[in-house]
């Protein structure tokens, strides 16, 4: 059944609001983009040389560190990762989800027992409706988040790591982010987070700093201890910056996709309440014809 002119004018007036919302959110989402990559752009600087200094001591000291020793038989591993706490962002945090579902399944394959340490309301809500056990749970920060959030995400992890596994405590930490590769594309990715995977530095151009000999003081080992806690912390911030990013990228997309579709509604519905306007017209017409007929032979009769 065709639906009527007034619920047609009523659809098309409720397409319309949806549309100034759904536009408001788009521009609010571009413009807090911008924000959030020269965010990570002016924490990258320091994410560099801090991993050239950890590669640095732990390549030219030779020292064996907790937070670099591999497990030979890890138990229990814990991951981290990073959801969104609202939604209309399109399948951001599905992507992360279904990306943790996949690790989820190849640890309990090789019979390790999975903690579960996430961030976003999103991730919460899908661990709790599935009554999946939570380490550790943030929420509020995902798309705007502090430095002071990533101290205290990975001082619980960095715990948690160095606790013995027979008191609770974990052999390694995994971490699922999102890498915003451009405006379009936002990866899901899986990073080993402890224990430290330290690896050569590339040398220089330059001839000078590509044998550099290090003096360390008061010695390699407190070095280490004072630069490793840095080290995790600048990832976790270099994750949560990525993540931030991506979600807004995806919330960018997702809401000009539903603003355009909003804006083809409103002219089909436009063109379907101009076609019943039209078909009220022409019935009146035909009701008045039709009257005046009637009334035109039943004159004649008389």
């Amino acid at each position: 059944m065709p639906a009527s002119l007034r619920e047609l004018r009523q659809r098309r007036k409720s397409v319309t609001a949806t549309k100034k919302i759904t536009r408001a959110m788009e521009l609010i989402a571009s413009s807090r983009i911008i924000k959030a990559q020269q965010v990570a752009a002016r924490a990258l600087p320091f994410t560099r040389e801090l991993n050239r200094a950890v590669s640095a001591v732990a390549n030219k000291s030779h020292l064996h560190h907790p937070l670099t020793q591999d497990s030979d038989n890890p138990k229990r591993i814990a991951i981290l990762f990073i959801t969104s706490d609202r939604g209309m962002n399109g399948a951001y945090s599905s992507n992360v989800i279904k990306t943790v579902a996949s690790f989820r399944q190849r640890a309990e394959s090789e019979g390790k027992e999975l903690l579960r340490y996430v961030v976003g309301r999103k991730g919460i809500g899908y661990l709790k409706y599935r009554n999946l056990p939570i380490a550790e749970s943030w929420e509020g920060f995902s798309d705007s988040p502090t430095y002071d959030r990533a101290v205290e995400i990975s001082d619980r992890l960095l715990q948690d790591f160095l606790t013995p596994t027979e008191e609770g405590g974990v052999d390694e930490i995994w971490a699922v982010y999102t890498r915003m590769e451009s405006m379009l594309t936002q990866t899901p990715r899986v990073r080993r987070l402890l224990p430290l995977e330290v690896v050569e530095g590339v040398q220089e151009a330059d001839p000078e700093h590509a044998e550099a000999l290090y003096l360390f003081e008061p010695d390699p080992e407190t070095v280490l201890d004072a630069l490793l806690p840095l080290y995790v912390r600048s990832r976790v911030w270099f994750y949560l910056l990525q993540s931030a990013a991506s979600q807004l990228a995806s919330q960018q997309r997702a809401m000009k996709s539903a603003t355009d579709n909003a804006q083809q509604l409103i002219e089909r519905l436009t063109r379907e309440a101009n076609q019943a306007r039209q078909a009220e017209i022409t019935q009146e017409i035909s009701e008045i014809v039709g009257g005046a007929s009637a009334l035109a032979d039943l004159t004649e009769n008389d």
